[in-house]
């Protein structure tokens, strides 16, 4: 099978535009998450905080034709491609854009054109609605905008599987490079989540946390949800070297399962399973990984049975490795969450630096393990997995090498 590897990374979220701003943010420690300024606090029933994206003018990226197509769900892809495609120096012309696939992961779709057009329908009485409503908000617009602006004529589709999307995307583009269906794929997800509607929703479930994130932590209380878009250019390693791409690391591996219990409490065994087949499909030993990028939702029951599952999979080497959750800095971006998490493991296995857990308060009984708190380490990472495990019992697991 031909190695696949990332030649180009963008991101945008409560931590910057960017992935080089995002990645400082996470190597000292900052944190995105704040009050929520979009939406009136006496609206909110909960803490009233989010991960938001701030200081964007999405005019200052899209012309006013192609803006009122652009729900933020589609801004925010478009943004972190271009960033990803710019890095990777490719080029779509030619026979590339046919051997070139898009595969986005999203969960909700453009949840602020939903909102918006509900308002309209159901507090305002209008009897017609935007006619450009249904291509802002369906969860294959990211894809499709990101075809068009590139050129890119190969298979572009969506991925939908709550918080495990974006690494259902990443498996979905390399299954396909390796079938040699295509040679290169531009892979990610993107959320823009804060709205009154989805902010209710998750308040009725009680698993918003009211201060902040804290997870494995004692005394975390829930999550608190972030937005943004992370895309990343995957190619064959031929092909990279072919044209001299500066290469960031092998996507080695991927490993996914199904729970097949409840559709909300986490399972120890479909966690473990996929985190077994993503390194089985990479050909690595649990000896070698040095890092996990943690789900680390904060809650009690994800946390808890996130590292159970890890001892389950690592064994006495479960206490040798750093594990950090990276979602009390960005927030948790729901389908996006992977794809914004990989930041974390790229700079890991570049620079050497295992990004924090904030908020961490002191050891939980049932969270024993090593997981990185409130301050970044300096240490080795050869090689690394980020995990994502999503409500109705979907696990998806990928796993890196340093750049060959």
């Amino acid at each position: 099978m031909p190695r696949i590897v990332i030649t180009g990374a963008g991101a945008i979220c409560a931590l910057g535009h960017d992935v080089p701003s995002i990645w400082q943010a996470m190597v000292e420690g900052r944190t995105g998450i704040g009050p929520i300024r979009r939406i009136e606090r006496s609206l909110l029933r909960n803490g009233g905080i989010a991960a938001e994206v701030s200081d964007f003018d999405p005019a200052l990226h899209f012309d006013s034709a192609r803006l009122p197509l652009l729900d933020p769900l589609s801004q925010y892809a478009l943004v972190a491609a271009g960033e990803a495609i710019a890095q990777s120096g490719i080029s779509f012309e030619g026979e590339r854009a046919a051997r070139t696939a898009i595969v986005i992961g999203t969960g909700a779709g453009g949840e602020s054109t939903r909102d918006e057009q509900y308002e309209r329908l159901y507090r305002e009485g209008a009897n017609r609605l935007h006619p450009l409503g249904i291509v802002r908000m369906m969860t294959n617009a990211p894809a499709s905008q990101i075809s068009m602006v590139h050129g890119i004529t190969g298979p572009a589709f969506s991925v939908s599987s709550a918080c495990a999307s974006s690494n259902h995307a990443f498996a979905q583009a390399v299954m396909m490079i390796r079938s040699g269906l295509v040679d290169t794929a531009v892979v990610g997800g993107t959320e823009a989540c804060i709205t009154l509607g989805s902010l209710r929703v998750w308040e009725a479930m009680r698993v918003l946390a009211p201060d902040t994130c804290r997870p494995f932590s004692a005394g975390r209380r829930g999550i608190v949800l972030g937005e943004g878009a992370g895309m990343y250019v995957l190619e064959t390693l031929e092909l990279a070297q072919q044209r001299g791409a500066t290469i960031l690391a092998e996507l080695a591996g991927c490993g996914m399962s199904s729970d097949a219990g409840d559709i909300a409490a986490p399972s120890e065994l479909g966690a473990s399973a996929a985190i077994s087949a993503a390194l089985r499909d990479a050909g690595m030993s649990p000896s070698e990984v040095d890092y996990i990028n943690a789900h680390g939702t904060g809650t009690m029951a994800n946390d808890s049975t996130e590292t159970r599952a890890i001892h389950r999979v690592f064994g006495e080497h479960a206490h040798a490795l750093a594990i950090s959750s990276t979602k009390p800095m960005h927030g948790h971006a729901l389908g996006a969450a992977g794809a914004l998490e990989l930041v974390a493991v790229l700079g890991a296995l570049r620079d050497g630096v295992v990004p924090p857990t904030l908020g961490y308060l002191g050891p939980d009984p049932a969270c024993d393990l090593d997981y990185v708190p409130n301050q970044a380490r300096a240490m080795p990472v050869h090689a690394g997995i980020s995990n994502s495990f999503a409500f109705g019992g979907l696990n998806a697991v990928v796993a890196l090498r340093r750049a060959p």
